[in-house]
């Protein structure tokens, strides 16, 4: 009986180890303000993170709030401690304010994060 309730409260407590482990998703910043550029310019630009988890972060899909804006997700896993980025083109032959939102799913333990571009475009 001693054995059956000693093998019960270590697989309880592993439950919970295992239930605390997962991936963690840290940006540097959650807004890139491209400011005044002018049509034609380069629309590159890259969101830095970290995997501040434990696990290996898998960043399952990257898409954007219209087809003028471009994200790339990294290709495989980001171990824990190691960081990567999000590149995000946007097309600076459309003149006028800049204001996307680019949605990043993964699975972090939270899975879905929202960045946001910012800026202007001019002649």
């Amino acid at each position: 009986m001693k054995k059956l309730i000693l093998l019960a409260f270590v697989s309880v407590i592993a439950l919970g180890f295992e239930m605390q482990a997962q991936a963690k998703i840290q940006f540097k910043t959650d807004t890139i303000d491209y400011g005044t550029i002018a049509k034609g310019s380069d629309g590159l630009r890259v969101f830095e993170f970290t995997n501040t988890g434990n696990q290996p972060l898998v960043i399952t899909e990257v898409f954007s709030s219209c087809g003028c804006t471009v994200p790339k997700k990294p290709d495989g896993p980001i171990a824990p401690g190691k960081s990567a980025t999000i590149e995000v083109k946007y097309d600076t032959s459309r003149v006028g304010p800049i204001r996307k939102t680019i949605t990043v799913n993964s699975n972090s333990d939270t899975p879905i994060v929202a960045l946001k571009i910012k800026g202007e475009v001019t002649n």
